[in-house]
């Protein structure tokens, strides 16, 4: 589009959506869009940009026409602006393709797929280049991120130079594309963290997710580049037939890239790291967890097959800042430290609570769960939520949310995870609501407790409405 256009953005609160409408605005076009429910960090990302949102959709949203209606994921069939847009003919087109045909010829396409740690994967590689760029301009990258990066103060970037840092999301692009959206990005180069089975709402199975890796990796040219984890026969299966060089990172000996004499010093982590057996640096990054460091070495891999000097890669991951919603401390208030982490996965679960145990070790552990993402929500993943859920000393599960538009054969039970913790002598309760789970927890909150509070959604004001009931009452010790 050379010429500025009004565009309007139906679900504009989603992560990828908010950021591609910063994005087209950079371009010089007019945005509006529309959400049934704005929340951080999202909602304040476009109320800075000026964004409109208009709540809750309607026709009227669509007045006056707009040029281009760019239809979320998250949209399907029966939306009042939907069909409005199919009945009057409105252009329309999803944000893996607009952000294809618009922002990514000529530039080279670095992309980071996987199941877990890709947001904040992306993230510290976009870091790598940001450091980088300001010796060399031509490394300045462009980035669009699944999460706000706390580096840079938003999810997005585009600038002049070749490189694009794109998070690659295996979730579906839209009502009428029902491919991943990550097989619009074309890759020139490649990270792939984690396979494994997730949007039980798209996906009929683990087969069926790796296929749809599988294709991504077909895409990647000869020319180009695949570091890849080798901690799983997933992604061993997926990269097996890859036209172009593989390189793998893990713990194992024969790990390209290989991390050793891995360090917790409480919320630092600290490895030496290997490439193709000969010392490549030693590392530190302000995170706990291993998979942290997992993520940092599959970044630092990539940017150094592109060229980026080692000195840069130390540099930007000791000052790395996370990603918002990824671990993030919300409130420290009556002695007590309120987490939040956006919990989709059991998996990502366990190594969120794995990480807070290296973090504040000696400290009670709360849980506090609302089963959101549509993989939480079946009940596929039952016995695996209660073995990571068990890593913590007191869990608390809410409802399932919007548990009507779950079949109910497929549905989770959170009435059955309970029982099965406080069978291992892990005391967990079942509360229907955030009122409830403020009303029940607050008096049973001493000083020193963490409370991670796990959920990819607003989770009904929780984040606010804990720490203010807190504040309202003297810190409990005993």
């Amino acid at each position: 589009m050379q010429t500025s256009k009004h565009i309007h953005l139906i679900g504009i609160c989603g992560t990828a959506m908010a950021s591609l409408a910063g994005m087209l605005q950079l371009q010089g076009h007019r945005v509006t869009g529309s959400d049934t429910a704005a929340y951080p960090p999202m909602s304040n990302l476009l109320a800075s940009l000026n964004i409109p949102i208009h709540e809750p959709y309607s026709e009227k949203n669509l007045d006056p026409r707009p040029d281009l209606v760019v239809v979320g994921n998250a949209i399907s069939r029966g939306n009042v602006e939907l069909e409005h847009v199919l009945d009057t003919r409105i252009p329309f087109c999803s944000m893996a393709s607009i952000l294809h045909d618009e922002f990514l010829p000529a530039r080279e396409s670095l992309v980071v797929a996987g199941t877990h740690g890709k947001t904040t994967t992306t993230s510290m590689l976009a870091w790598i280049y940001e450091v980088a760029s300001r010796r060399n301009t031509a490394l300045a990258p462009s980035f669009l991120i699944g999460g706000v990066a706390e580096n840079f103060g938003t999810s997005f970037m585009v600038r002049p130079a070749k490189p694009f840092i794109l998070e690659g999301d295996e979730y579906d692009t839209a009502f009428f594309d029902k491919g991943p959206k990550f097989l619009h990005y074309f890759p020139d180069a490649l990270i792939l963290t984690h396979v494994e089975f997730d949007h039980a709402d798209i996906y009929a199975d683990l087969p069926a997710v790796k296929t749809a890796f599988k294709r991504l990796v077909n895409l990647v040219p000869r020319r180009g580049r695949i570091v890849a984890y080798d901690g799983s026969e997933n992604v061993s299966e997926c990269v097996e037939k890859a036209f172009c060089a593989v390189e793998r990172y893990g713990f194992g000996p024969l790990s390209h890239w290989r991390l050793t004499d891995l360090r917790h010093e409480g919320s630092v982590t600290r490895w030496s790291l290997t490439r193709a057996g000969v010392p490549f640096a030693e590392l530190m990054l302000p995170m706990a967890g291993a998979h942290n460091a997992l993520n940092a070495t599959a970044a630092a891999a990539l940017a150094a097959g592109q060229g980026i000097p080692t000195e840069d890669i130390v540099e930007a991951l000791a000052t790395f800042k996370s990603v918002k919603r990824r671990l993030e401390v919300r409130a420290v208030v009556g002695g007590v430290t309120i987490i939040d982490d956006f919990a989709h996965h059991p998996t990502a679960i366990r190594e969120t609570l794995r990480a807070l145990r290296e973090s504040y070790p000696g400290r009670r552990l709360w849980a506090v769960l609302e089963p959101r993402s549509n993989t939480l929500r079946r009940n596929v993943f039952e016995l695996d939520l209660v073995e990571s859920l068990a890593l913590a000393d007191q869990v608390v599960l809410a409802s399932v949310f919007k548990s009507e538009n779950i079949p109910a054969a497929e549905r989770l039970h959170p009435e059955h995870v309970v029982a099965a913790l406080n069978t291992r002598k892990i005391p967990s309760e079942l509360l229907a609501d955030v009122e409830a789970i403020v009303k029940t927890i607050v008096p049973q909150l001493r000083e020193g407790d963490v409370v991670a509070i796990l959920s990819n959604g607003g989770f009904g004001g929780i984040y606010e409405k804990l720490p203010a009931a807190i504040a309202k009452r003297a810190p409990v010790t005993s």
